[in-house]
């Protein structure tokens, strides 16, 4: 996320991202938010997801940033976006744990 925001805003954001709810949405919804492609199923990184996900093992949440619509600002996958695509291959309608934040928490101090 250093890539995006500062240093204090990204260590703000994780913060809150590890205080945040987990909460569900479907693969093909955060796709769609996030305006990211769908990766192949042979990518390594989603195929190694499938690997999982057909043995049974969880997968760790995703950690979303909220968009914001009406400015342009598509949902940003801080974390998982590998997962969101194998849990898609998998079915593109399974819930997927996220925890979101919103950018604007930046602005309240």
């Amino acid at each position: 996320m250093s890539l995006l925001y500062s240093d204090a805003e990204a260590a703000k954001l994780l913060r809150a991202l590890r205080e945040a709810k987990t909460i569900e949405y479907p693969a093909k919804d955060l796709l769609r938010a996030s305006d990211l492609p769908l990766l192949p199923r042979d990518d390594p990184h989603v195929d190694a997801d499938l690997k999982r996900i057909h043995k049974g093992k969880p997968l760790a949440p995703i950690l979303l940033i909220r968009g914001a619509k009406s400015q342009g600002i598509t949902l940003t996958v801080a974390d998982g976006y590998h997962r969101i695509c194998a849990i898609w291959h998998y079915d593109e309608n399974a819930p997927i744990r996220c925890r979101m934040v919103s950018a604007s928490l930046l602005r309240a101090g």
